[in-house]
């Protein structure tokens, strides 16, 4: 897959259910390599494996370039050797929303608390419904960026989100 990425990304209320609505869920495992006008990530869902970079971002976070390939595990695996220390691990659940999916992320590790919704877009400007659980849009703020996670997580500045997202 390559092509422009159109993203929101969204708190979930930590009083809310998500998980109920999901359709499907897998565990998710990503590492970073060190690039600097772009991000190149190296990741495992389950029992396939993908390697992925992405342009900068674009229209305050809203959109950029995306390039995605399957691989295999071993070359995941190998690839996660070259990749800078910190992982990024988190369970995504899938919920529909109207005409478009909303991936839930629960993140694990020094992320753990932190849940971030997005949904991708067609078109910058596309009308689309959200579920009761999602909460303020963060679309744009790097804190939330999986990247960024990686290296300052979320354990270190918890406190500074409202208490309805901790």
């Amino acid at each position: 897959m390559s092509g422009f990425e159109i993203e929101r990304k969204f708190l979930v209320h930590k009083d809310k259910d998500y998980k109920s609505r999901a359709y499907a869920y897998s565990y998710i495992k990503q590492g970073y390599i060190a690039a600097k006008r772009a991000t190149v990530r190296v990741r495992v869902r389950d029992d396939r494996a993908y390697l992925t970079i992405k342009g900068p971002s674009t229209d305050g976070g809203l959109k950029r370039y995306e390039f995605e390939k399957e691989i295999s595990l071993d070359e995941a695996r190998h690839l996660f050797e070259l990749c800078e220390p910190g992982v990024v691990e988190k369970t995504r659940y899938l919920v529909r929303s109207g005409d478009h999916i909303v991936e839930v992320d629960e993140f694990a590790g020094d992320n753990e608390g932190l849940v971030l919704a997005e949904i991708e877009l067609g078109a910058e400007d596309e009308a689309f419904e959200l579920p009761d659980f999602i909460g303020m849009e963060v679309t744009g703020d790097v804190r939330f960026y999986n990247k960024q996670l990686r290296r300052f997580p979320y354990v270190i500045w918890r406190g500074t989100l409202p208490p309805e997202y901790q």
